[in-house]
């Protein structure tokens, strides 16, 4: 099975040529519309920008999520920076089609909860296509506790959007 810990990704690790960053990219690109296809300098700076970027195993999953601080110009996250003056966005999750139905999904969510509650945040936002659909991932999100806050379509119609919000548990650390 493998090590199951979440291991953080660092900008380091993506340089060209690594194998960790082409391994990366391909994971990505092949989810690409669940996710938003990336080259290789857009990941490289999205992991730069990252509140928070982790794999679990070699690449059996992994999730890159910002806080509202980030330089990014996705719709999606300016969506919530315009609601909302702290929050982390989940931009994207994914495990490998062999090491589904493991609980790595979960495993990174559970470490975002927790270092996301350690910053002082006080939710979690994401967002599901719903055009083309995602059941999966709406069954997913809903088991964690996420609700619906809104819906758009972005990409020139090309994609429907519901907007998904989860409340965090004040930190004791405040």
């Amino acid at each position: 099975m493998g090590d199951q810990n979440s291991q953080p990704i660092t900008p380091a690790e993506l340089t060209p040529g690594t194998s960790l960053g082409a391994a990366l990219l391909a994971l990505n690109n092949e989810h690409a519309q669940e996710l938003s296809w990336l080259e290789p300098a857009r990941l490289q700076h999205l992991v730069e920008q990252a509140f928070m970027a982790r794999r679990v195993g070699n690449l059996d999953a992994f999730l890159l999520a910002f806080d509202q601080s980030a330089q990014y110009d996705s719709p999606n996250f300016l969506w919530f920076r315009s609601r909302y003056p702290r929050f982390v966005y989940v931009d994207r999750i994914v495990v490998t089609s062999t090491a589904r139905g493991r609980g790595l999904a979960r495993t990174l969510y559970d470490d975002l909860f927790e270092n996301a509650v350690a910053a002082g945040h006080e939710r979690v936002v994401c967002e599901v296509n719903t055009q083309p659909p995602n059941p999966a991932s709406d069954a997913f999100h809903a088991a964690l506790g996420f609700v619906e806050v809104g819906t758009a379509s972005v990409y020139d119609d090309s994609r429907t959007v519901r907007y998904l919000s989860r409340a965090l548990p004040a930190s004791a650390a405040r």
